[in-house]
């Protein structure tokens, strides 16, 4: 399916790495512009942006936002749609932390960053771009979740929680502001051969394709195909779906 996002400028949190990354350049390759963000490895940020600007001239920015502040995300909305790149068609919430523990141990330092990221920082986004975006036609949200939100995982009580919540929030997001046409879905990812797992022994990747009916992790591109999809006109008429894409784990 051909995708053409020209004329349409999203922003991705967390675009430096992992899932975020390869949603960048997909959306870029699909000829939309790309705001991204960072809150760490700036130096990793800055120089895939530098890879970027070679190959998508004029058409890609980077930021530094911690999401877990709601001044910064306001602040940070207001300058990219004052922009170059113009006003923003789609926010991909994608950036969150882990901090993985049994819950006897979690502390609540644990439990606070962890929601504080992954679902505060996708509330004030939301609410940050969605008064611009009911005024346009079929804009959208997607926000990045997991597996975790929808089964349960050992030792991520915070992680799973946030990705629960996330997914209803989606729901509701989806229901209340589906007569501006604003489409609202969420991505729920399984096991995603990223820079994390690259750092696993291979025994414990092994164990980790045994694990999945399809027998190996999904790629990064695989999302990101996903999430290129759902920014197109083509997913118009789809809206609170958390879709699963973890080659059949939670089968």
């Amino acid at each position: 399916m051909h995708i053409n996002l020209a004329d349409k400028h999203f922003l991705v949190t967390g675009g430096g790495r992992g899932i975020g990354r390869a949603i960048v350049r997909q959306l870029l390759t699909s000829k939309a512009s790309v705001s991204f963000t960072y809150n760490h490895h700036k130096e990793t940020a800055i120089k895939y942006l530098n890879e970027l600007i070679e190959e998508f001239p004029d058409k890609v920015a980077l930021y530094h936002a911690d999401i877990q502040n709601e001044e910064q995300s306001k602040s940070l909305i207001k300058t990219i749609e004052e922009s170059s790149l113009g006003p923003l068609f789609g926010l991909i919430n994608n950036a969150g932390i882990t901090a993985d523990a049994p819950f006897f141990s979690m502390t609540h330092e644990m439990w606070k960053d962890v929601i504080n990221t992954n679902l505060n920082g996708t509330y004030f986004l939301s609410k940050a771009v969605v008064t611009s975006f009911i005024r346009k036609k079929n804009s959208k949200i997607i926000n990045i979740s997991s597996v975790s939100g929808v089964r349960g995982a050992m030792g991520q009580a915070n992680y799973g929680a946030s990705k629960a919540a996330i997914n209803s929030l989606t729901k509701t997001l989806a229901l209340e502001f589906a007569k501006f046409n604003m489409q609202v879905n969420a991505i729920a990812p399984g096991f995603v051969d990223t820079e994390m797992v690259a750092k696993m022994n291979e025994q414990d990747k092994k164990k980790i394709d045994q694990m999945i009916p399809m027998k190996r992790m999904g790629t990064p591109n695989e999302v990101a195909d996903l999430v290129t999809f759902l920014c197109s006109e083509n997913s118009n008429y789809i809206t609170g779906q958390t879709f699963i894409i973890d080659g059949g784990l939670t089968l």
